[in-house]
C-alpha cells in the first residue's frame, strides 16, 4: 500500500466495520431509490400517471436529450444517499470519499486529457474509415454540451463516489488485500452493467469492460490517492461514448454522430472487446506513469 493510498483510507479507518459498510450500502440504496420514487410520484400529481407512464418508457430508451439528461440526473441521489450513509455510519463528510481537493483536481484533469487524447485519435479513424450518422444538429449539440457534460459529472461521479470511493475506502480500511478492496467492486460495477435487454448479445462484453474499467480505476485511485484519475477517466470514457459517437440502439439522445449500424446487429467476438478495451488499456497505462511523477 503506497503511502498515498494510506493517507487516503485514512478517514475510514475508525469506523471500518464491514456492518457499517453493508449498512452504508443499504441507506444508499434506500435513499436512492425513494428520492427518485419521490420524483415521479410528484410528476404524476402535476401531469397524470399516464404522462409518467410515457416519461418512463421513453427514459428506457433515452433517444432524446430531454429523456437522457432526466436519466443522467438520476444519479443525483446516489449521492445524497451516499452523503447520509457517509455521515450517520461514518461520521465523516462525502469529500472524504474524494481525497485531498487540489490532487484530485489535478489527477481528473490529467485523466480526461490522457483518454481524451487517445480516444480522440480513435474517434477520428473511425469517422475516417467507418460510417457514421448526425444525430444532432452541431447548433443544437453544441446548446446542449453543458448540460451533457454537467449531466456526465454526475453521473460518472455518482458511480465513483460509490465504488472507487466508498466501497474501496471501506474495504481497504478492513482488509490489506487487494482481491477484496480492487477486484470485489471492480466485479460488482462489472455486474451492474449487464443489460441483455439493451445490449442483446453483447451484454457479457459488457460486463467484462466494466469490470476491466472497474480494475484499471481501483489501481489508479490506489496510486494517486484520490479519486481524480478514476473520475476523469470514467468522464472521458462516457463522453466519448454518450457525446461524441454512440452505438445506434444505446443511450443515443445527446450524441453528436450514432454508428450506421445497431447494437442488435452486433455479433459478439474477441475484436469486438479488444476495439473497446486496447484504447482503455492503453490510456491507464500512460496514465499510472504519469500520475506517479
Amino acid at each position: 500500500m503506497t503511502p498515498r493510498f494510506a493517507a487516503y483510507i485514512a478517514p475510514a479507518q475508525p469506523r471500518a466495520q464491514i456492518w457499517r459498510t453493508v449498512v452504508g450500502l443499504f441507506v444508499t440504496a434506500v435513499a436512492y431509490l425513494a428520492l427518485i420514487a419521490a420524483g415521479f410520484a410528484i410528476h404524476t400529481v402535476l401531469f397524470g400517471p399516464s404522462q409518467t407512464r410515457d416519461l418512463l418508457a421513453s427514459m428506457a430508451v433515452s433517444s432524446t436529450p430531454r429523456t437522457l439528461l432526466l436519466v443522467l440526473a438520476t444519479f443525483l441521489p446516489m449521492i445524497i444517499g451516499l452523503a447520509l450513509a457517509c455521515r450517520w455510519l461514518h461520521k465523516r463528510r462525502l469529500g472524504s470519499l474524494i481525497g485531498p481537493g487540489p490532487r484530485a483536481l489535478r489527477d481528473f484533469s490529467r485523466a480526461v486529457a490522457v483518454f481524451g487524447l487517445i480516444y480522440g485519435v480513435g474517434l477520428v479513424l473511425y469517422l475516417l474509415f467507418g460510417a457514421s450518422e448526425r444525430n444532432l444538429p452541431l447548433g443544437i449539440w453544441l446548446t446542449l454540451l453543458p448540460l451533457t457534460a454537467l449531466g456526465l459529472l454526475i453521473q460518472t461521479g455518482a458511480e465513483e463516489l460509490l465504488f472507487r470511493g466508498y466501497l474501496q475506502q471501506q474495504l481497504a480500511a478492513r482488509f490489506a488485500r487487494p482481491l477484496i478492496w480492487a477486484v470485489l467492486p471492480s466485479v460488482l460495477f462489472g455486474l451492474l452493467h449487464f443489460d441483455p435487454a439493451r445490449l442483446g448479445e453483447t451484454a457479457p462484453y459488457a460486463v467484462v469492460g466494466a469490470t476491466v474499467f472497474g480494475l484499471m480505476a481501483a489501481d489508479l485511485t490506489a496510486r494517486s490517492g484520490s479519486l481524480g484519475a478514476a473520475w476523469g477517466a470514467h468522464f472521458a470514457n462516457n463522453f466519448f461514448a454518450v457525446a461524441l459517437l454512440s452505438v445506434d440502439g444505446t443511450l443515443t439522445g445527446l450524441a453528436l454522430r450514432v454508428t450506421d449500424y445497431s447494437i442488435d446487429e452486433l455479433t459478439p467476438s474477441p475484436w469486438l472487446a479488444a476495439t473497446d478495451l486496447l484504447p482503455m488499456l492503453l490510456a491507464w497505462w500512460v496514465l499510472r506513469r504519469w500520475i506517479v511523477t
